[in-house]
Protein backbone atom coordinates (compact mmCIF):
# COMPACT_ATOMS: atom_id res chain seq x y z
CA UNK A 1 0.00 0.00 0.00
CA UNK A 2 1.11 3.32 -0.52
CA UNK A 3 -0.05 6.46 1.39
CA UNK A 4 -2.01 9.21 -0.74
CA UNK A 5 -0.01 12.16 -1.52
CA UNK A 6 -2.18 15.41 -1.24
CA UNK A 7 -3.07 17.82 -4.12
CA UNK A 8 -0.54 20.51 -2.39
CA UNK A 9 2.70 18.13 -2.40
CA UNK A 10 1.60 16.22 -5.30
CA UNK A 11 3.46 17.95 -8.44
CA UNK A 12 7.22 18.50 -7.47
CA UNK A 13 8.67 20.81 -10.00
CA UNK A 14 12.13 20.66 -10.10
CA UNK A 15 12.27 18.33 -6.67
CA UNK A 16 10.06 15.01 -7.70
CA UNK A 17 8.63 13.95 -4.44
CA UNK A 18 8.13 9.42 -4.55
CA UNK A 19 4.59 8.59 -3.18
CA UNK A 20 5.58 6.42 0.01
CA UNK A 21 4.97 3.04 0.51
CA UNK A 22 4.57 1.37 3.92
CA UNK A 23 8.35 0.17 3.98
CA UNK A 24 9.04 4.28 3.24
CA UNK A 25 7.32 5.36 5.96
CA UNK A 26 8.80 2.79 8.41
CA UNK A 27 12.38 3.62 7.44
CA UNK A 28 11.32 7.63 7.83
CA UNK A 29 10.35 7.05 10.83
CA UNK A 30 13.08 4.69 12.23
CA UNK A 31 15.68 6.80 10.37
CA UNK A 32 14.54 9.76 12.43
CA UNK A 33 14.64 7.75 15.47
CA UNK A 34 17.23 7.94 18.33
CA UNK A 35 17.63 4.99 19.11
CA UNK A 36 16.01 3.85 15.75
CA UNK A 37 13.48 0.53 17.06
CA UNK A 38 10.07 0.77 18.48
CA UNK A 39 7.71 -2.14 19.59
CA UNK A 40 5.50 -3.03 16.49
CA UNK A 41 2.61 -1.50 19.00
CA UNK A 42 3.88 1.74 18.70
CA UNK A 43 4.83 1.79 14.86
CA UNK A 44 0.93 0.79 14.38
CA UNK A 45 0.02 3.71 16.07
CA UNK A 46 2.46 5.87 14.39
CA UNK A 47 1.80 4.52 10.87
CA UNK A 48 -1.94 5.52 11.07
CA UNK A 49 -2.29 8.93 10.08
CA UNK A 50 -0.49 8.41 6.78
CA UNK A 51 -3.23 5.65 5.86
CA UNK A 52 -1.49 2.20 6.55
CA UNK A 53 -3.31 -0.59 8.35
CA UNK A 54 -2.16 -3.12 10.68
CA UNK A 55 -2.60 -6.04 8.52
CA UNK A 56 -0.20 -3.93 5.84
CA UNK A 57 2.16 -2.92 8.70
CA UNK A 58 3.38 -6.55 9.97
CA UNK A 59 3.04 -7.83 6.39
CA UNK A 60 5.98 -5.15 5.16
CA UNK A 61 7.77 -5.78 8.31
CA UNK A 62 8.33 -9.25 7.82
CA UNK A 63 9.67 -8.08 4.64
CA UNK A 64 12.09 -5.77 5.48
CA UNK A 65 13.43 -8.34 8.27
CA UNK A 66 13.73 -10.32 5.37
CA UNK A 67 15.41 -8.30 3.04
CA UNK A 68 17.89 -7.36 5.70
CA UNK A 69 16.50 -3.75 6.34
CA UNK A 70 15.05 -4.40 9.92
CA UNK A 71 16.55 -6.77 12.87
CA UNK A 72 13.90 -7.46 15.14
CA UNK A 73 14.23 -8.94 18.95
CA UNK A 74 11.07 -10.11 20.33
CA UNK A 75 8.13 -7.70 18.96
CA UNK A 76 10.68 -4.62 18.83
CA UNK A 77 11.80 -3.72 15.39
CA UNK A 78 15.02 -2.02 14.92
CA UNK A 79 16.92 -0.73 12.05
CA UNK A 80 19.85 -3.06 10.03
CA UNK A 81 23.56 -2.43 11.03
CA UNK A 82 23.48 -1.36 6.88
CA UNK A 83 20.74 1.15 7.90
CA UNK A 84 22.59 2.28 10.88
CA UNK A 85 25.04 3.92 8.51
CA UNK A 86 22.66 5.73 6.50
CA UNK A 87 21.13 7.28 9.34
CA UNK A 88 24.54 8.04 10.25
CA UNK A 89 25.07 10.25 7.45
CA UNK A 90 21.35 11.46 7.24
CA UNK A 91 22.47 13.23 10.94
CA UNK A 92 25.78 14.93 9.13
CA UNK A 93 23.17 15.83 6.81
CA UNK A 94 21.40 17.80 8.71
CA UNK A 95 24.69 18.80 11.11
CA UNK A 96 27.34 18.68 8.73
CA UNK A 97 31.09 19.23 10.12
CA UNK A 98 32.79 22.23 8.58
CA UNK A 99 36.00 23.98 9.21
CA UNK A 100 37.08 27.22 7.73
CA UNK A 101 38.36 27.03 4.27
CA UNK A 102 42.15 28.33 3.57
CA UNK A 103 41.61 27.07 -0.58
CA UNK A 104 43.07 23.54 -0.36
CA UNK A 105 41.27 20.68 -1.95
CA UNK A 106 41.31 17.22 -1.52
CA UNK A 107 41.69 14.94 -3.97
CA UNK A 108 41.59 11.37 -5.04
CA UNK A 109 43.55 9.67 -7.30
CA UNK A 110 42.03 6.22 -8.24
CA UNK A 111 44.83 4.11 -9.12
CA UNK A 112 43.29 0.66 -9.24
CA UNK A 113 42.90 -1.06 -12.10
CA UNK A 114 40.74 -4.27 -13.19
CA UNK A 115 37.26 -3.40 -11.34
CA UNK A 116 34.02 -4.73 -12.48
CA UNK A 117 31.35 -2.38 -13.13
CA UNK A 118 29.80 -3.46 -9.82
CA UNK A 119 33.02 -2.44 -8.05
CA UNK A 120 33.09 0.84 -10.53
CA UNK A 121 29.53 1.72 -9.56
CA UNK A 122 30.21 1.23 -5.66
CA UNK A 123 33.41 2.90 -5.55
CA UNK A 124 31.59 6.01 -7.49
CA UNK A 125 28.74 5.74 -4.86
CA UNK A 126 31.23 5.80 -1.56
CA UNK A 127 32.82 8.70 -3.20
CA UNK A 128 29.70 10.84 -4.10
CA UNK A 129 28.66 9.90 -0.23
CA UNK A 130 32.08 12.10 0.42
CA UNK A 131 30.85 14.57 -1.33
CA UNK A 132 33.26 14.45 -3.37
CA UNK A 133 33.01 15.31 -7.08
CA UNK A 134 34.24 13.87 -10.27
CA UNK A 135 36.42 16.09 -12.29
CA UNK A 136 37.59 13.37 -15.13
CA UNK A 137 37.34 9.90 -14.53
CA UNK A 138 39.63 8.58 -11.64
CA UNK A 139 39.94 12.19 -10.54
CA UNK A 140 37.73 13.40 -7.63
CA UNK A 141 37.87 16.46 -5.74
CA UNK A 142 36.38 19.13 -3.07
CA UNK A 143 37.38 22.25 -1.13
CA UNK A 144 38.97 20.79 1.97
CA UNK A 145 36.21 22.52 4.19
CA UNK A 146 34.80 19.14 6.03
CA UNK A 147 36.19 18.38 9.11
CA UNK A 148 36.67 14.86 8.36
CA UNK A 149 39.62 12.08 7.61
CA UNK A 150 38.44 10.46 4.21
CA UNK A 151 38.26 6.26 5.26
CA UNK A 152 41.24 4.54 5.45
CA UNK A 153 39.80 2.24 2.84
CA UNK A 154 40.42 4.22 -0.01
CA UNK A 155 44.37 3.85 0.26
CA UNK A 156 43.68 0.10 -1.58
CA UNK A 157 42.12 2.14 -4.70
CA UNK A 158 43.45 5.64 -4.80
CA UNK A 159 45.83 7.90 -3.93
CA UNK A 160 44.60 11.13 -1.39
CA UNK A 161 46.06 14.64 -1.40
CA UNK A 162 45.74 17.88 -0.98
CA UNK A 163 45.65 20.35 -3.81
CA UNK A 164 45.65 23.51 -4.71
CA UNK A 165 44.48 23.72 -8.73
CA UNK A 166 45.05 26.51 -10.42
CA UNK A 167 41.65 26.70 -11.85
CA UNK A 168 40.08 29.65 -10.54
CA UNK A 169 37.68 28.15 -7.28
CA UNK A 170 34.47 29.19 -8.68
CA UNK A 171 34.74 28.24 -11.91
CA UNK A 172 35.77 24.69 -10.65
CA UNK A 173 33.02 24.34 -8.70
CA UNK A 174 30.65 25.22 -11.06
CA UNK A 175 32.43 22.63 -12.98
CA UNK A 176 32.27 19.81 -10.60
CA UNK A 177 28.23 20.29 -8.92
CA UNK A 178 25.04 21.71 -10.74
CA UNK A 179 24.46 23.75 -7.92
CA UNK A 180 21.57 26.12 -10.02
CA UNK A 181 19.69 22.84 -9.91
CA UNK A 182 20.10 21.64 -6.12
CA UNK A 183 19.37 25.26 -5.84
CA UNK A 184 15.86 25.06 -7.53
CA UNK A 185 15.24 21.78 -5.89
CA UNK A 186 15.67 22.85 -2.63
CA UNK A 187 13.23 25.98 -3.24
CA UNK A 188 10.92 23.64 -5.13
CA UNK A 189 11.08 21.54 -1.10
CA UNK A 190 10.94 24.45 0.37
CA UNK A 191 7.29 25.79 -1.12
CA UNK A 192 5.82 22.17 -1.13
CA UNK A 193 7.17 22.16 2.67
CA UNK A 194 5.09 25.35 3.56
CA UNK A 195 1.79 23.97 1.22
CA UNK A 196 1.69 20.55 3.19
CA UNK A 197 -0.78 19.94 6.08
CA UNK A 198 -1.65 16.48 5.52
CA UNK A 199 0.64 13.59 7.53
CA UNK A 200 1.68 12.12 4.37
CA UNK A 201 2.30 14.74 2.01
CA UNK A 202 4.70 16.04 5.19
CA UNK A 203 6.53 13.00 5.05
CA UNK A 204 6.62 12.65 1.49
CA UNK A 205 8.15 16.10 1.02
CA UNK A 206 10.58 15.51 4.07
CA UNK A 207 11.66 12.21 2.92
CA UNK A 208 12.65 14.22 -0.40
CA UNK A 209 14.08 16.76 1.67
CA UNK A 210 16.31 14.15 3.15
CA UNK A 211 17.72 12.58 0.13
CA UNK A 212 18.80 16.39 -1.43
CA UNK A 213 20.31 16.81 1.65
CA UNK A 214 22.26 14.35 0.93
CA UNK A 215 23.48 15.43 -2.16
CA UNK A 216 24.54 19.25 -0.92
CA UNK A 217 28.11 19.74 -1.80
CA UNK A 218 28.65 21.64 1.73
CA UNK A 219 30.79 24.11 0.03
CA UNK A 220 32.54 26.58 1.68
CA UNK A 221 30.77 29.87 1.86
CA UNK A 222 32.50 32.16 -0.32
CA UNK A 223 31.68 29.91 -3.33
CA UNK A 224 28.18 29.10 -3.06
CA UNK A 225 25.92 31.29 -5.37
CA UNK A 226 23.91 34.20 -3.52
CA UNK A 227 20.93 33.23 -1.65
CA UNK A 228 21.95 29.30 -1.49
CA UNK A 229 19.55 27.59 0.46
CA UNK A 230 20.26 24.97 2.29
CA UNK A 231 20.68 26.06 5.77
CA UNK A 232 17.03 27.35 5.00
CA UNK A 233 16.36 23.51 3.86
CA UNK A 234 17.96 21.84 7.23
CA UNK A 235 16.51 24.51 9.26
CA UNK A 236 13.01 23.53 7.96
CA UNK A 237 14.05 19.91 8.21
CA UNK A 238 15.15 19.65 11.89
CA UNK A 239 12.09 21.80 12.84
CA UNK A 240 9.97 18.98 11.39
CA UNK A 241 12.05 16.46 12.86
CA UNK A 242 11.52 17.93 16.32
CA UNK A 243 7.48 18.16 15.69
CA UNK A 244 7.75 14.70 14.54
CA UNK A 245 9.39 13.71 17.70
CA UNK A 246 6.99 16.07 20.04
CA UNK A 247 4.48 13.96 18.83
CA UNK A 248 5.39 10.57 18.43
CA UNK A 249 7.78 10.52 20.90
CA UNK A 250 10.68 9.48 18.47
CA UNK A 251 12.93 11.29 20.04
CA UNK A 252 14.84 13.81 17.97
CA UNK A 253 18.27 13.62 15.77
CA UNK A 254 20.22 15.44 18.30
CA UNK A 255 19.06 14.28 21.44
CA UNK A 256 19.56 9.92 22.71
CA UNK A 257 17.48 10.47 25.68
CA UNK A 258 14.81 7.97 24.67
CA UNK A 259 15.18 4.83 26.56
CA UNK A 260 15.43 1.83 24.40
CA UNK A 261 12.83 0.34 23.07
CA UNK A 262 13.79 -3.02 24.94
CA UNK A 263 14.48 -1.47 27.98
Amino acid sequence: MRTNVTGEAAEAGEAPLRPLSARSVVLSLLLGAHPPELPVKDLIGLVEPFGIGGSTLRAALSRMVAAGDLRRTDAVYGLSDRLLARQRRQDEALHPRTRAWDGDWEMVLITATGRGPAERADLRGRLTTLRLAELREGVWLRPANLDRTLPHGLREVAVTCVARPDEPARDLVTRLWPLDTWAAGARSLLAHASAAHHPAGRLTVYAAAVRHLLADPVLPPALLPPGWPGDTLRRAYAEYRRELATSSGLGDGAGKDRPSARS
